[in-house]
């Protein structure tokens, strides 16, 4: 069955980049002029997919604002004669079909994952989490949309970390099929580095049959009562194959400060408008910082 559906968890508080996210969601930080979670959506629908579930929470309103219609603004736009500002802000509105749900305790990934059961209706579908973005024109999601075509079967991606870090992740025990594709025996959530299956990270992508639900009500809430998707993924892993597609292009955790940093940077240099100006200005930079 074609995945027609994608579910967005973006409910978590966003601590880790405090004071900026204290009224604002870490998924509407912007990225150059978009806020992070609109890259995340247009990956969604350059990928074929136009039925958008986003799960939301408290203090997240701002998210189902900015995919609405803004009569007043784009009223003011028209008067103004500003026509380019006005398609940009008439075509974030029309992208999809976008429905929301509030996840009223935030109780890990895999409870968020749990509340999309009735939009889902049993049909397989694509997960992105809403702070992790990649570069505009990655195929990363397509590709896993073409394995779940092959095989009919879930799909998760992983990228290669450094061992030293690897203990942030979830991290899967490959068994190699071919190039950038391996079955997942298990995953293992944040292991100690010696504890490692292997150095593949699970990344903010995935494509799971509807039997991931199953899963998810077979699974033990732990540390702060949370749900992990990772202990789900490895019960139905038991039950039928999990595949993993070893991702190589770069990823970015919008709630992890660096990431941020380095994609406002990546995202900025490919801009059509703007980008030949600023690669100009950060080797003026790097320049000046060699001379100091």
């Amino acid at each position: 069955m074609k995945v027609k559906k994608a579910v967005i968890p973006a409910a978590g508080l966003g601590t880790r980049f405090l004071p900026a996210t204290k009224v604002q969601p870490k998924e509407m930080l912007p990225v150059v002029d978009k806020p992070a979670i609109q890259y995340v959506v247009e990956e969604t629908v350059n990928a074929g997919i136009h039925d958008i579930l986003i799960i939301t929470g408290r203090g997240k309103r701002t998210i189902e604002d900015h995919f609405d219609r803004s009569f007043e603004l784009e009223y003011l736009l028209e008067q103004k004669g500003k026509d380019e500002e006005l398609k940009q802000v008439r075509a974030i509105s029309e992208l999809a079909a976008i429905h929301y749900i509030r996840q009223r305790d935030p109780l890990g990934l895999g409870a968020a994952v749990g509340v999309a059961e009735p939009h889902v209706a049993g049909e397989p579908f694509a997960v992105l989490l809403g702070d992790d973005i990649l570069a505009e024109d990655d195929p990363l999601l397509r590709e896993m949309l073409k394995i779940h075509d092959r095989f009919g079967r879930s799909v998760v991606a992983v990228t290669e970390v450094p061992k030293s870090q690897i203990s942030l992740y979830g991290c899967i025990e490959p068994e190699s099929i071919e190039d950038n594709l391996a079955r997942v025996a298990r995953v293992v959530e944040k292991p100690a580095i010696a504890d490692a299956p292997s150095n593949l990270a699970v990344i903010g992508r995935y494509v799971l049959t509807p039997e991931i639900f199953d899963a998810l009500r077979q699974v033990t809430p732990g540390s702060g009562g949370e749900l992990q998707l990772t202990d789900a993924i490895n019960i139905l892993a038991e039950e039928q194959a999990v595949y993993a597609y070893i991702h190589e292009g770069p990823r970015y955790d919008i709630g992890n400060k660096l990431d941020y940093l380095k994609a406002s940077v990546e995202l900025g240099i490919q801009r059509e408008d703007i980008g030949e100006e600023f690669r100009a200005f950060l080797a003026d930079v790097v320049q000046r910082r060699k001379l100091l």
